[in-house]
């Protein structure tokens, strides 16, 4: 056996009203639940973004074995969302209209581009073309 797809990718961030709103409404995700100070949920595509509290994740939501369990990290993490070529070019167009300062721009030896840049909580979001890793 082996897995099919990430189902889910985790961020943290301390203040989840400034990624909300980056999130939606710089990205266009859709938020799919809120939960208080503790985390904020996105869809994108078939796959979810959850982002949470460093500070609350460390507490264990419920006492018994069918809660999640408490977990978390402290520092700014990493994401790449896949794009083609020319939306990896609006991207950057679309990001720099908006105040996001593009980190850096990379070609890659064996092919594909990728751009750089950070949201609120300063993690470290990357768009690029699927080719860096050798898919379609």
């Amino acid at each position: 056996m082996k897995p099919k797809a990430v189902l889910e990718t985790v961020l943290y961030a301390g203040n989840l009203d400034d990624v909300e709103h980056f999130y939606t409404k710089i990205l266009g995700l859709e938020a799919f639940s809120r939960g208080g100070d503790r985390h904020v949920f996105f869809k994108c595509g078939e796959q979810m973004i959850l982002i949470f509290n460093p500070e609350q994740t460390v507490k264990p939501p419920g006492d018994d074995k069918h809660s999640p369990p408490a977990h978390g990290a402290h520092g700014e993490g990493h994401l790449c969302f896949r794009a083609s070529h020319d939306e990896i070019n609006k991207w950057h167009d679309y990001l720099v209209t908006r105040g996001i300062e593009i980190e850096s721009e990379f070609q890659w030896p064996g092919g594909g581009r990728s751009i750089y840049f950070r949201d609120p909580a300063g993690n470290s979001l990357e768009f690029a073309e699927a080719k860096i890793w050798g898919l379609a």
